[in-house]
């Protein structure tokens, strides 16, 4: 069998969190978590994930910082970043993306399963 694929979700909401992991769980992804932008940053160092989800706002360390640490961290740079927010705001997608993520998603936008989908897309690519 194949090795499962490692997705990191940065998300300082626990229902959300739990949400995602539930769900990318089921769909036979090994799921690491932290619970904002400093603790994702030391994740994605000592877990390497596939692929990183991000929250944009959070405490100590907002995603668009954390973003900025890990597209400048040689070891971690072609890990893809996927943004999400409750904000639709194009300023901060815009930022995103030109600091290196590689999709901007708003959350009320795209259910679970989408995003899981989108993901499955993403590390297809790599």
């Amino acid at each position: 069998m194949a090795t499962s694929k490692k997705v990191l979700i940065v998300e300082d909401d626990q229902l959300i969190q739990r949400m995602y992991q539930k769900i990318f769980t089921f769909q036979h992804y090994t799921v690491v978590v932290a619970n904002d932008g400093e603790e994702g940053v030391a994740k994605a160092q000592s877990e390497k994930p596939d692929v990183i989800l991000m929250d944009v706002m959070m405490p100590k360390m907002n995603g668009m910082e954390a973003l900025e640490k890990i597209k400048a961290d040689a070891a971690l740079k072609d890990i893809p970043v996927i943004m999400l927010s409750n904000l639709a705001g194009d300023g901060d997608m815009s930022t995103a993306m030109s600091k290196g993520a590689l999709k901007y998603i708003i959350k009320s936008e795209h259910d679970p399963k989408e995003i899981v989908s989108i993901v499955d897309e993403t590390i297809g690519e790599k």
